[in-house]
């Protein structure tokens, strides 16, 4: 950070940092052998989501690269260990403010194919269980921006990028319980440029 001759933060700065879009990991730990994939269900008392089923997924901390937060969430909330470079950039959310979020979030969603450990709810205050699930049978109370990102891998597709509450409908915590399903909000680039391209 730019700081003056007194040491207090530069004042020039201040209008863009109040205006950051918050960045969020979400990783979809994938295994391939058995098509099952990792997810945590929010606990009754969550302050996001409550009750609903989620990837493993965390804010970024300040001078921490997304794949860094992508690591170091996983091993907190699932005890799983994976490498940075293991890490597949698979598909964005970009989501409209809220609360939580007053310039809203972009969410950086990676595959994982290669971990050490084996999955633990190691948040109990925050999570209610984690299990794997075959990903013919997911369930149907998943946190629909994630969930958005997670069929579109799925569906072979996730290079692209998922619009959320962008056309004024409530956001992720009002459609506990409802299937999952691509809403007509979800808009899908054709392909990021080569030097962005995902894998």
């Amino acid at each position: 950070m730019p700081q003056s001759q007194n040491g207090a933060r530069s004042e020039a700065l201040r209008p863009t940092l109040e205006s950051t879009t918050l960045l969020v990991a979400a990783v979809i730990v994938h295994d391939r052998a058995t098509d099952r994939i990792v997810l945590l269900q929010r606990g009754p008392r969550s302050a996001f989501a409550p009750g609903l089923w989620d990837l493993p997924t965390g804010k970024s901390e300040p001078d921490e690269p997304v794949t860094g937060t992508a690591v170091r969430e996983l091993r907190e909330e699932t005890g799983l260990t994976v490498e940075p470079d293991s890490l597949h950039a698979v598909h964005l959310v970009h989501g409209s403010p809220r609360p939580t979020a007053p310039n809203g979030f972009l969410t950086v969603v990676f595959a994982a194919h290669e971990w050490a450990g084996e999955p633990d709810n190691r948040e109990p205050e925050k999570h209610a269980q984690i299990r794997w699930f075959d990903t013919a049978a997911l369930p149907g109370n998943l946190v629909p921006s994630n969930a958005r990102a997670l069929r579109a891998y799925l569906n072979d597709n996730g290079t692209g990028l998922s619009l959320h509450g962008w056309d004024g409908r409530p956001g992720d915590t009002t459609h506990a319980g409802r299937p999952v399903s691509r809403p007509r909000a979800t808009k899908h680039v054709e392909a990021p440029p080569a030097d962005l391209q995902f894998h």
